[in-house]
């Protein structure tokens, strides 16, 4: 029987500070650290070792992975990077901080694009410094295929490629597969796990350094989910 953990990353400097963070590739905060940590103890005391781990191409997630692999001393494993599951887009938003765009345009459109599944925050203009192709780690990506903004049904749509091209196969191995990502890559995963539908996902957010575990059977079908927490938690 095959075991996926979803682990967000720990808390980021944007995260701390309220800010749009998308695609850009800001650190840990203490606390992300911290989160990472103790991830690391939960995964540990439950006996939870992955045998291979995937990440997004920023290092929030690349890092959060790290700590807990050394936390467990379990450092040994191929860790898979890929952009299909970096962070939503947030296009123009990006880097801004949420509570003024929210006083700018207004709480209900602003719930509509934070929350809902299928409308994009404003593109980000050409010739625009933030855009993804215009930083050296995504020189060898189609420039087509790199997003101005993207909805979560953007988000989906290439993280759920990456799922099944890349991760399935060593699901149906039986295999112990970790991915360190993040909120809406994340949540475009359960979705599709879950099939959970596009009004449902409005409601369903996954806190920095939250665990889930889920167990597939040989089908590939979900048996079983387990939310992870700290017992002092409980």
């Amino acid at each position: 029987m095959s075991k996926l953990i979803l682990l967000r990353h720990g808390q980021s400097v944007y995260n701390q500070q309220n800010i749009f963070t998308g695609w850009s590739d800001v650190e840990l905060s203490k606390q992300g650290r911290d989160e990472a940590k103790q991830a690391g103890d939960i995964l540990k005391r439950s006996g939870l070792l992955p045998e291979i781990c995937f990440t997004s191409w920023l290092k929030r997630a690349i890092h959060t992975a790290e700590i807990v692999l050394n936390e467990l001393n379990w450092e040994h494993i191929d860790i898979n990077r890929s952009w299909k599951l970096n962070e939503r887009h947030y296009g123009a938003w990006q880097g801004m901080n949420k509570d003024k765009i929210k006083l700018e345009i207004g709480e209900s459109m602003f719930l509509s694009i934070r929350r809902g599944y299928d409308t994009p925050p404003p593109p980000l203009e050409t010739g625009d410094k933030r855009l993804p192709e215009n930083d050296k780690k995504y020189s060898s990506v189609n420039p087509f295929l790199l997003p101005k903004s993207e909805s979560l049904k953007d988000t989906k749509k290439r993280a759920v490629n990456y799922f099944y091209e890349k991760i399935v196969p060593v699901l149906t191995t039986d295999k112990t597969v970790l991915i360190s990502a993040h909120g809406n890559s994340l949540r475009a995963l359960v979705m599709e796990i879950e099939k959970i539908s596009e009004e449902e996902i409005v409601k369903f957010e996954i806190p920095t350094g939250e665990l889930i575990v889920y167990e597939f059977d040989k089908v590939m079908q979900m048996t079983e989910k387990t939310v992870l927490k700290d017992k002092s938690e409980s």
